[in-house]
């Protein structure tokens, strides 16, 4: 099972100081940020996903200015993400449309040629073809057809379309990249049928859209539907979707691979579980700044809060919590200078059980990911992008492993076997969806 890590230009600055909260003057991003495969000395990826909605910067999806943009083109995925230099290059790029980017729209805002030659252009070793995303889900459309939104069905036929038309194309062309078609649905037997349609059109690698928002039982039960038409020599991709606790039922069903941003985004989108340990979440110890915070400065300028009264407990916060990682200060201690700043910018609002819960197992102790070794506990402080994000790579570090532990169950002999038979030993694997 592998994990491709889609690009959404997370990267961190290594001259960024902790304590002064300051970063060197002569940094140029581009040159000096690092991305997580030069962050971490062990492998937390087996590829990256790049979407060309988000290099193009349709709707809200930007992430590139229009010079990392050229760069991109000009030099290419492995130049300018500088994978060869890593330890555990080559890493493989695979290329989408970023359907989500263009969601409201009618139909697709890209010709099949403008994506070939963004791919090509960008050296990705697969390419994902054109397609239109369906959010809608109903099981019950099964048994009644004729109720499926128009709207719904068009965007499957135009999926389809465009994926025979590509299809076509790259064989004529005798581009280098790998095709992958993709199949829409809205049900297991929608699913099912845009599979059974791309095999027939000659794909044998084929991403599943749409899945993001579905729960699992609806991800199985569509898994289940293709299942009956997948050629054995067919692998399935899912989009955007992360379970550690089916991956085992997935692969069964011929699930190969598989993206998502969920482990990052989480370390700071989260209310609760922003810090991933192997068997748990955390939430993380919000010390909000008050220079540059939004809704504080708000606060600050309507005369509700005190400047130099929040500097001040914000300070004391900080240094309760360096010291409690010195092992100077006691967890009551911290709690009562996290709660006294929390209800300066949060009255009303109390984190006080589940810091109680991070700050007695102090889960950063006990990882071995670069981020926790380095950082200490300013890796569990939600506190501005720098911390954040170092974060979200921590817990795509820990999401790795979690993955490979759930994918490595095996079927082992036990006494009571008969011979050449196998009995499957139970694996203890990450507990939730993440």
């Amino acid at each position: 099972m592998k994990y491709f890590m889609p690009d959404s230009q997370d990267l961190v600055d290594p001259s960024f100081d902790f304590d002064t909260e300051r970063r060197s003057t002569s940094r140029l991003r581009q040159r000096d940020d690092l991305y997580a495969h030069e962050l971490f000395r062990e492998r937390m990826l087996d590829g990256i996903l790049v979407s060309k909605g988000i290099v193009d910067g349709v709707g809200s999806g930007g992430r590139y200015t229009n010079a990392q943009r050229q760069r991109l083109l000009r030099v290419g995925a492995r130049e300018f993400f500088r994978t060869e230099g890593t330890a555990w290059a080559p890493i493989p790029f695979i290329g989408d449309c970023g359907a989500f980017t263009y969601v409201r729209e009618p139909t697709p805002p890209y010709s099949i040629e403008e994506v070939a030659t963004f791919y090509v252009e960008c050296g990705f070793d697969l390419g994902i073809s054109v397609d239109h995303v369906i959010l809608e889900y109903n099981a019950a459309w099964d048994e009644s057809p004729r109720e499926v939104p128009a709207a719904v069905t068009e965007r499957q036929s135009i999926t389809l379309e465009l994926a025979q038309k590509f299809f076509a194309f790259h064989r004529s062309e005798r581009l280098p990249f790998e095709l992958v078609g993709v199949a829409q649905g809205w049900s297991a037997k929608s699913y099912e049928r845009a599979v059974r349609e791309l095999q027939a059109m000659g794909y044998r690698h084929i991403a599943l859209g749409g899945m993001v928002p579905l729960k699992t039982p609806e991800i199985i039960a569509s898994l289940r539907g293709v299942a009956r038409v997948r050629r054995k020599d067919t692998k399935l991709h899912l989009l955007g979707v992360t379970r550690t606790d089916s991956l085992q039922e997935f692969a069964s069903l011929g699930v190969t691979s598989f993206d998502s941003t969920s482990p990052l985004r989480q370390a700071f989108k989260d209310a609760t579980d922003n810090f991933y340990s192997m068997d748990a979440e955390y939430t993380a110890i919000r010390i909000p700044q008050v220079q540059g915070n939004p809704s504080l400065q708000k606060m600050i300028s309507s005369g509700r809060v005190v400047q130099e009264t929040a500097r001040k407990l914000e300070r004391a916060a900080l240094e309760a919590m360096k010291r409690f990682d010195a092992g100077a200060m006691k967890v009551p201690a911290v709690l009562s200078a996290l709660q006294a700043y929390e209800d300066l910018y949060s009255p009303g609002k109390s984190h006080y059980e589940a810091y109680r819960r991070t700050l007695e197992d102090q889960p950063w102790k006990s990882c071995k990911c670069d981020v926790c070794r380095s950082l200490g506990h300013h890796v569990i402080l939600f506190r501005g992008a720098e911390r954040n994000r170092r974060r979200g790579l921590h817990n795509t570090w820990t999401f790795y492993r979690r993955v490979q532990r759930a994918a490595s169950a095996v079927l082992v002999p036990t006494e009571k076997s008969r011979p050449g038979t196998r009995s499957r030993r139970p694996l203890k694997t990450a507990t939730g969806d993440v």
